[in-house]
């Protein structure tokens, strides 16, 4: 089922025009009044049964309990975010709409270490999507507004203010959250997994972190992160298996700007280039990677998809074919645990240069190898590897190239550069089959 873009709309104005309320009562109706207006159809409630507590082989001290949170529709077709945290271990996850409406919904992919997941609605229905903002210009003392089910009473509303950024909060041994937004808005119990609103009613991050015994303070992973990880677990190639080979960053409002484009890939045996504009595909209106993924949701190896692209000034179609997911980009990640002992995900190069303008791009690191060439020399999850010997390291091609190179030519060890915050560190790395 697509669901047409134009369909929304129609709806919200028809029930606007419905509930149009007396010409006295519009001085009520504030922005405030309006962003919640806007976005509250996106929100769902979540609930869950878990099972917690008891140590290792001890079933008599295990029980059940019920856990409960929020969700932010992303795709009308039923996809919504949450924390992983919410869903995690529940064995029927249940959705409440905000028409009252109760379906179940399944986890289709999450992220532990952002604690970020992706869960899918049983539903035939259109759903209304979440309007998304940035949160890369946010102000200290603006006004943010949070909505969710903060102790089971759904779609509450609390309001505040941006307190501070790029908090690092450690909520427990196995769960630390960096760089986050911290507000006053009231984010209790349930409020987790839920929009964090400015006040044009645009979600600019997402609710994930009460401080126990404190009052005031609640955190939320912000929206530029967010989608940057959603459109990871939400990517052609990890759902249905199919590959385009575009990489795009936002260009707010025009659309997005191709950043890369993979090598013999779909989109540059079609002529797609770096620089080239998208501004929809198919009915999907383009803003960043997420809408791309997005777009390309159940389709199948070989169905074309309409690109618009806006290239010097002109507007041009092309009919994107999907191709069957790159074995060599499976081999090339299993060849880069094996020999390095790392996981790579390209990272934007906009996100990179707000953290270091000298660099063009980089790999986000995802996993170590325990006991690993990487390891070894201290690089851990969450870095940005940016170069490798004298090479820089802004897409895959690059990493196959380098590994080559130290096997060709006997380099050992090889010089590494990441980022880890706004700090390059250094080492040297000795590959594992250089080693041997």
């Amino acid at each position: 089922m697509r669901c047409p873009t134009a369909f929304l709309p129609l709806v919200v104005v028809a029930v606007a025009a419905l509930a149009c309320p007396p010409a006295e009562a519009e001085s009520r109706r504030t922005a405030i009044v309006q962003a919640i207006e806007s976005q509250r159809d996106s929100v769902v409630n979540i609930h869950g049964q878990k099972v917690v507590g008891g140590d290792a082989g001890d079933e008599s001290q295990l029980r059940r309990v019920n856990g409960m949170g929020t969700g932010v529709v992303v795709d009308p077709h039923g996809y919504v975010v949450t924390n992983y945290h919410v869903v995690e271990g529940v064995r029927r996850i249940e959705v409440t709409l905000a028409s009252g409406k109760t379906t179940s919904a399944t986890l289709v992919s999450h992220d532990p270490r952002t604690d970020l997941a992706v869960i899918r609605l049983e539903t035939d229905e259109c759903l209304p999507v979440a309007s998304i903002g940035t949160s890369a210009d946010l102000m200290i003392g603006e006004t943010v507004l949070a909505l969710g089910n903060a102790y089971g009473y759904e779609h509450t509303v609390t309001r505040g203010i941006v307190s501070a950024l790029h908090r690092n909060v450690e909520v427990s041994r196995t769960q630390r959250y960096e760089d986050l937004i911290q507000t006053d808005a009231s984010i209790n119990p349930g409020n987790s997994g839920g929009p964090l609103l400015n006040i044009n009613g645009e979600v600019i991050g997402i609710n994930v972190a009460v401080r126990a015994g404190a009052q005031g303070i609640g955190f939320a992973i912000p929206i530029d992160r967010v989608l940057d990880v959603v459109s990871r677990l939400l990517s052609a190639e990890r759902i249905d298996h199919t590959w385009h080979g575009l990489v795009v960053r936002g260009d707010a409002p025009r659309g997005a700007v191709v950043e890369a484009v993979h090598r013999e890939s779909p989109a540059e045996r079609l002529g797609m280039r770096a620089g080239d504009l998208i501004t929809k595909i198919d009915d999907v209106t383009v803003s960043h990677q997420l809408d791309v993924e997005r777009a390309m949701l159940g389709r199948k190896v070989g169905e074309s998809v309409a690109v618009t692209v806006v290239r010097a000034g002109a507007a041009e179609r092309f009919d994107l074919p999907l191709a069957e997911v790159r074995r060599d980009a499976v081999s090339l990640d299993d060849r880069c645990w094996a020999e390095i002992g790392l996981r790579l995900q390209l990272v934007p190069a906009a996100k990179i240069q707000k953290l270091q303008a000298r660099y063009r791009g980089g790999m986000l690191v995802t996993a170590v190898r325990d006991g690993g060439p990487a390891s070894e020399q201290g690089i851990q999850e969450g870095d940005i590897l940016v170069g490798l010997h004298v090479w820089e390291t802004i897409a895959p091609e690059n990493i196959a190239y380098i590994l080559d190179k130290a096997v060709e030519d006997h380099l050992n060890p090889i010089k590494f550069y990441v980022l880890r915050g706004r700090e390059t560190l250094f080492g040297e790395i000795v590959s594992d089959t250089v080693r041997r």
